[in-house]
């Protein structure tokens, strides 16, 4: 199965050597994957030996310390590989977030309202809570490379649509149609870097790639603004973004495969086909799931999850809210710096690098959460132990919504909302990477379909934000719509005590749950 890039962003890692080596071994989520703490439980899925399930056919693996295993690749492939995934998921970031540099030209170019052009942004985000239910099992099918290339393809042509738009028609398709194929990186690149690098290597690499998962929807309306200013016309936005997505996709092209299953498929295949017989065959075929069977697991067990387990119900609508509020800031921000203040498209993108200064030093201070963990988790692990961090961050979130509401007068420095900034960000991704951990381990036998169904939640939740908080801002007037929010946030702020304390129970009374 895909495993999920919230699952290597979690510190410490979420899955020993062992576990990861399970879940790596597997087509589709199964019961009984990984749970337990102990040998036997998790041999389950390996007591019958591998000969048995040969039947004479001879297996494929890796030699042992060859160049065919990605793992034992040399530093400058492995970490061409990991800069080429941050690109693409860099690529995609700018993508949803670059159009709200300068949205009130495209609106009067196009001659539609703001609402209309608002859409623009809710498609492409929708997009990414819809691609990754096909993508996740099509890669299982094809290959993570290959994967990329037809997504970041399709990305690059669907942006066309949106530099050459006429109406408002041509621009929502492309943009829904441009959403929804460049999912894929955010669905597999987690697993891409998990295939070349071992758990011990992994510090750095992950770094470097969830600094691009975080701050790449910051950097949009930064970039956007300028580009928009400087050339005086919104629709090299899009151009900027369309030649990028073409250079990332002539990355992809020379991208290696980095997929065990589809390595070894590969060379049972070359090895069939040089000794004209069909005996050889992958370990990861002796006993293959249809795609049948993944895609409809990939399709129906997330809702299943979400609407029977109380931790991924809840715990998705509370990332959901912190997703919603970063894109809502993305509007919020114009009429706090633009409206009120009077700061241009460019200087209003400026103002974006308070939340990267926040994300900043959230990543700088998780190594305490790594000794937090530690000292929990001495006789074993305790999924709630992931959940410090955001014991913080759940009290820090409102605040930072009270500051952005009442520091964001006529006459007022600009220094109060950019204080919000700095607080928002930090509590963002320490509730993001926390929330995101305590999901995964919560519930290791099915993560990727935990993953895939908070994705989804959060994704069309996202989506809407573009539609209403504008007018929410106007119509309710600024403070009071910032003041609904942080008191939203105060609301659902015990969620992650009431889990941290009572977690345990919860999952022992599931039959899916992670007991312990």
């Amino acid at each position: 199965m895909i495993e999920p890039i919230e699952a290597e962003l979690a510190r410490p890692p979420i899955f020993n050597k062992q576990q990861e080596l399970t879940l790596r071994d597997e087509e589709v989520e199964r019961d009984g994957a990984v749970t337990g703490n102990n040998d036997s439980d998790q041999n389950t899925l390996h007591e019958q030996p591998i000969t048995q399930k040969a039947k004479g056919r001879i297996i494929v693996d890796f030699e042992h310390g060859s160049k065919e295993n990605p793992r034992n690749w040399g530093y400058g492939r492995k970490w061409f590989c990991t800069l080429s995934c941050a690109l693409l998921c860099l690529t995609v970031a700018l993508g949803s977030a670059m159009p709200t540099g300068d949205l009130k030209s495209q609106a009067e170019t196009l001659h539609v309202s703001m609402e209309a052009i608002f859409l623009s942004i809710s498609l492409f985000v929708l997009g990414f809570g819809v691609g990754p239910l096909a993508f996740a099992p099509l890669s299982e099918l094809i290959g993570r490379k290959t994967v990329y290339s037809i997504s970041i393809s399709l990305y690059f042509l669907f942006t066309l649509p949106s530099c050459l738009a006429k109406n408002i028609a041509t621009m929502l398709a492309g943009r829904m149609i441009a959403g929804i194929a460049s999912s894929a990186p955010m669905t597999n690149v987690g697993g891409s870097i998990a295939d070349i690098w071992a758990v011990e290597e992994r510090g750095i690499p992950m770094a470097i790639f969830s600094s691009t998962l975080f701050m790449g929807p910051c950097l949009g309306p930064l970039f956007g603004g300028w580009i928009s200013l400087k050339t005086g016309q919104w629709r090299w936005i899009y151009w900027v973004l369309f030649i990028l997505c073409g250079v990332v996709a002539a990355f992809t092209f020379v991208m290696p495969e980095t997929y065990e299953p589809i390595l070894l498929r590969r060379k049972a295949a070359k090895l069939n086909k040089e000794n004209n017989t069909d005996v050889y065959v992958s370990k990861h075929d002796l006993d293959a799931v249809p795609f049948n069977q993944q895609l409809k697991t990939s399709l129906l067990r997330p809702f299943t999850l979400m609407f029977c387990e109380p931790i991924i119900l809840f715990m998705s609508f509370y990332l959901s809210f912190i997703y919603s509020l970063l894109y809502a800031l993305f509007f919020a921000f114009p009429i706090a710096f633009e409206e009120i203040r009077g700061w241009n498209i460019g200087m209003t993108g400026v103002s974006f690098v308070s939340i990267i200064l926040g994300i900043s030093l959230a990543m700088a201070i998780m190594p305490i959460q790594e000794r937090l963990y530690a000292r929990h988790c001495k006789n074993g692990p305790i999924p709630e132990a992931r959940l410090y961090p955001m014991l913080v961050g759940a009290i820090i979130m409102p605040i930072s919504l009270f500051v952005f509401a009442f520091t964001s007068y006529k006459g007022m420095h600009w220094i109060g909302p950019a204080i919000a900034g700095v607080l928002f960000g930090f509590s963002m991704l320490v509730i993001y990477i926390s929330a995101n951990s305590y999901i995964v381990d919560s519930y290791s036998n099915f993560a990727a379909s935990a993953v895939a169904a908070k994705t989804f939640m959060r994704s069309c939740i996202g989506a809407s934000v573009p539609l209403w908080i504008t007018q929410c801002y106007h119509n309710m007037g600024f403070q009071y719509a910032g003041l609904l929010l942080a008191i939203i946030g105060c609301a659902i702020g015990p969620i992650a005590y009431i889990f941290f304390f009572y977690g345990q129970r919860v999952r022992e009374r599931s039959t899916r749950a992670t007991k312990g």
